[in-house]
């Protein structure tokens, strides 16, 4: 087994990525004087969602494609899920923000969230072919 150096590169962007969404939830709080929750605040809501949903997605994907890299896996799938899985999570707060049912949350949100289901589930099968 050898070390995933790819998925680790990309696990320190999407660590930086997931900092910046820290930063804009703190920022977000200080801004409306917002302790606890979000305080009702509609777009407080949706920076923390935004935040939650990366927190939930992202490290068990990575370690998918981290198993599947350490394993001998194809480089090409390796990068290509990774730079899928980063612009996905760029895209995915930029969609939250936008107004209800709007082509940018369609797009953004949507297109974010599915492309991150999708990397998911091609890792996952991936790993298990892989595996078997």
């Amino acid at each position: 087994m050898m070390f995933p150096t790819t998925t680790a590169f990309y696990a320190a962007i999407l660590g930086l990525i997931y900092a910046g969404l820290s930063g804009w939830v703190i920022g977000g709080r200080l801004s409306g004087s917002v302790l606890f929750g979000d305080g009702g605040q509609d777009s407080l809501q949706r920076r923390i969602r935004s935040h939650g949903n990366f927190q939930e997605y992202v490290p068990l994907t990575l370690l998918l494609i981290a198993l599947y890299e350490a394993g001998g896996g194809s480089h090409g799938w390796v990068r290509g899920l990774l730079i899928v899985l980063v612009i996905a999570r760029i895209l995915h707060p930029i969609g939250m923000l936008a107004p209800a049912n709007s082509p940018r949350q369609f797009a953004c949100r949507g297109g974010g969230i599915l492309a991150t289901l999708i990397v998911m589930t091609i890792a996952a099968i991936l790993l298990l072919l892989r595996a078997g």
